[in-house]
């Protein structure tokens, strides 16, 4: 069984990971993550796709096909609860920039 969708799961969480990164950065640079949760929910949805990338990974490199597919959807559904995380998180700054 051909892995559908491990390496572009990979590759995108990989890059999220560095946009979340870049997010925590910017809110401890101008003292916001002081005044909101932000920070740590950018930090769970970091760790999140951490933990997608890996088991992505994993499902590319097994040769068992039951694992492959075992770890491939533990991959999407870490992707997947990760970007509603992020969703709710861009909503979240958007609102609070909004109505200042």
């Amino acid at each position: 069984m051909a892995n559908k969708t491990s390496q572009h799961i990979l590759s995108t969480s990989a890059n999220l990971l560095g946009f979340c990164l870049i997010i925590i950065t910017s809110l401890h640079l101008t003292n916001f993550a002081e005044n909101s949760l932000v920070d740590e929910f950018t930090s769970l949805v970091a760790l999140l796709l951490t933990i997608s990338s890996i088991f992505s990974f994993i499902s590319i490199k097994t040769e068992n096909s039951k694992k492959e597919w075992l770890f491939e959807n533990i991959a999407d559904y870490l992707f997947l609860i990760s970007l509603v995380g992020l969703f709710s998180i861009t909503i979240f700054v958007t609102l609070s920039f909004w109505n200042k």
